[in-house]
């Protein structure tokens, strides 16, 4: 029989609160009654909406009990003065019970796709523990540390920020042994003012290094000088190793070849060679590799185990998949859905990308680049190049700041533009044709996922209605 994650009597002790009866989570941590499972503990967090208000569906979602600060009824709960609070101390309970080796991950972008490459290839080598999704926040961290059970070896937590102060917190509840940043650019400007504002803030991730712990910054980043001595601030017995092409990278990129399809890459890491095939395209995802590469390297496997283990790996929802979907008229297009966020850096890294992709005609469906401050009209003009450059053969703008590119590019470009993702629709949709690639990218509150999901539900119903052998569904009824 497995260890329970909590009982009412660790909670108690973890948080200074009181159970009204006694209870054991058998299940997880849930924040949410629709993802909730039996058997989970209810936090009835206090964000947009009050999770108290969902308590009672909780309990008949089956609950095995809930995290509160005031009285609830329809099932055994720990009442604590605040939720939030309270959970961060569950938390930091859970990483000291736990002797797994914690890796941290920041950055501008990629930091998600290191994430989730070091949760597969831990999770190759026992009991693995990472974030959901991207709960990299001031809920998202403590509630992965709190769903962290205790026979775990080895884990990766992502640490976010929008504004200044926020990673320096979220780095002392994990006190990584291992600490990685993987690029430095110009995204979250509106709050912390300019790039190296947000080096000094990605930096504050070594703030709560075990001593001894392993820094792995970016070698040919801008500000590496800068990383690499704010981290020896936090942590001077620290190592720091670095992942790049340059020559004197810790692990350096040796080799990148795709097929249009998948991406072969040779990384040397100190002497020792290893390749690893992904279900992705473009250079940027070397990167990715060799950091996640030298990171799982220091945890006690070998790098050709470590490349081993990542072989195979597929970005996750929205953060560059791709995807065949069928046309309503016949034949079908592929969808890269790359519309989980966006900033100059990574919408630069899409467009190369889709350069690098073989089919029929190059399309790009933009939307709107957030919170890059006083820049973000300049930058939306400097996408006129990596446009130009990719090939792109028709784009479609979405939201006021993307209408500055639509000016900016050639006139022989076509182009579509509307204010926003959902205004889209009618003019995106209308113009696929048979083996099409069609990038969608932007910021995620631009709302180009929806773009995207609005996409695979068109094509699953004109694929169903063939397969039924029923008419036709007419383009641009949804």
């Amino acid at each position: 029989m497995s260890v329970p994650l909590w009982t009412s009597e660790d909670i108690e002790l973890a948080t200074g609160g009181s159970a009204s009866a006694p209870f054991t989570v058998t299940g997880g941590v849930s924040i949410d009654t629709r993802s909730l499972q039996p058997g989970d503990l209810f936090v009835a967090l206090t964000d947009q909406r009050d999770g108290h208000d969902f308590v009672e569906a909780a309990f008949k979602a089956g609950a095995a009990g809930a995290l509160v600060s005031k009285p609830v009824s329809g099932g055994p709960a720990v009442q604590v003065d605040d939720v939030l609070d309270a959970l961060t101390a569950m938390g930091i309970a859970a990483r000291i019970r736990c002797g797994a080796i914690r890796t941290a991950v920041t950055g501008s972008a990629g930091k998600t796709s290191v994430k989730e490459m070091l949760a597969r290839i831990y999770g190759a080598f026992g009991p693995a523990h990472s974030n959901a999704r991207s709960f990299n926040n001031h809920w998202g961290v403590p509630l992965t540390l709190a769903r962290m059970p205790e026979e775990t070896l080895r884990a990766v937590f992502e640490i976010g920020m929008n504004t200044p102060g926020e990673i320096a917190p979220r780095s002392h509840m994990v006190r990584p042994q291992i600490g990685i940043i993987t690029c430095i650019a110009a995204a979250h400007l509106e709050g912390l003012g300019s790039v190296e504002a947000i080096a000094r803030e990605k930096s504050d991730i070594f703030a709560g290094l075990e001593a001894g712990g392993t820094i792995i910054l970016p070698a040919e980043d801008a500000f590496v000088d800068l990383l690499a001595a704010r981290a020896r601030e936090f942590c001077p017995t620290g190592n720091v190793e670095t992942f790049g092409r340059s020559a004197d990278a810790t692990a350096r990129i040796t080799g990148y070849e795709t097929d249009g399809l998948t991406s072969r890459i040779t990384v040397d890491v100190v002497g020792r060679s290893a390749a690893v095939s992904i279900n992705a395209v473009g250079e940027h995802w070397a990167l990715n590799v060799a950091a996640a590469l030298l990171a799982a390297s220091q945890t006690g496997r070998s790098v050709a185990e470590c490349a081993e283990a990542l072989s195979g790996y597929v970005p996750p929802p929205g953060r560059g998949t791709a995807e065949t979907l069928s046309l309503p008229g016949g034949g079908s297009f592929t969808l890269i859905d790359d519309a989980y966020n966006a900033n100059p850096a990574s919408m630069r890294a899409a467009l190369q990308s889709l350069a690098q992709r073989t089919g029929g005609r190059r399309l790009a469906a933009l939307g709107d680049m957030r919170e890059i401050g006083s820049t973000s009209i300049e930058e939306h003009i400097a996408l006129a190049g990596p446009v130009v450059e990719a090939g792109v053969e028709g784009i479609f703008l979405a939201g006021p700041e993307m209408q500055r590119l639509a000016e900016a590019l050639p006139p022989g470009l076509p182009q579509a533009s509307a204010p926003s993702a959902d205004d889209l629709w009618n003019q995106l949709h209308k113009a696929l044709k048979d083996s099409d690639l069609l990038l969608i990218k932007g910021s995620n509150a631009s709302g180009m996922g929806r773009l995207a999901d609005r996409l695979r539900q068109w094509s699953a119903e004109a694929a169903l209605g063939k397969m039924d052998g029923g008419p036709e569904r007419p383009a641009g009824k949804s």
